[in-house]
């Protein structure tokens, strides 16, 4: 036991005497280094192509007509009747086209569909970085079976690190209390090996690609 004690006093000298000791960054370049090798693809398509890969299903729209009739069709085709949305930029596009939704949390246990906005898409692994900034906040992103995302064009980013520097810029030091970078529906192969989506979240991910 002592041999054992002693090595330990042997590794945590060795630290405390590293920490003391100071020296320049041998890397000083290393975190703007990119980590992926450069891809000729526009990021719309490298976003649409990692997204499916990962179970979501992506809608592009040209503008909020196509975006409309798009939803109803899906609207139609599922027997949707319970779309809850909370952000006033999103509701003020449905407003404008009579599309109906749920404006409050009320009978919010019944919800067939969250629909929210987001504060980028990640094209390199085809995520969505939402945050509880929004009206949104944290539950209508996870609770309803079904989450749909509007988002832009101008809104797809390269990396993740490009995801967390525009949330830096955008909030500054009030940053949200819940940022998440959502990859895919919720799934979950812990029990047998046996892959459940919906465990912890929506069965269901889609993503409206909106031009602008």
């Amino acid at each position: 036991m002592r041999d054992i004690t002693t090595s330990k006093e042997k590794l945590l000298k060795k630290i405390r005497k590293a920490l003391l000791e100071k020296r320049d960054n041998p890397y000083p370049n290393l975190e703007d280094l990119p980590h992926y090798p450069q891809s000729d693809e526009p990021p719309e398509i490298m976003f649409a192509e990692e997204f499916t890969a990962a179970a979501g299903q992506f809608v592009f729209c040209e503008d909020e007509i196509q975006l409309i009739d798009n939803l109803l069709n899906l609207a139609d085709q599922r027997k949707w009747r319970k779309i809850y949305c909370w952000e006033p930029a999103l509701q003020e596009i449905l407003l404008k086209y009579d599309y109906p939704f749920f404006e409050t949390d009320k009978d919010f246990e019944q919800a067939e569909v969250g629909f929210t906005l987001c504060e980028a898409l990640i094209a390199r692994n085809g995520s969505i970085l939402l945050s509880n900034a929004g009206m949104a906040g944290r539950r209508l992103s996870i609770y309803p079976p079904v989450h749909i995302v509007l988002a832009y064009t101008s809104q797809i980013l390269t990396d993740l690190k490009d995801g967390f520097k525009l949330i830096k810029n955008k909030y500054g030091s009030q940053l949200p209390s819940m940022i998440s970078n959502v990859t895919g529906p919720s799934r979950t192969a812990d029990i047998e090996k046996t892959l459940v989506m919906g465990a912890h979240g929506p069965k269901e991910l889609f993503v409206f690609l909106l031009e602008g």
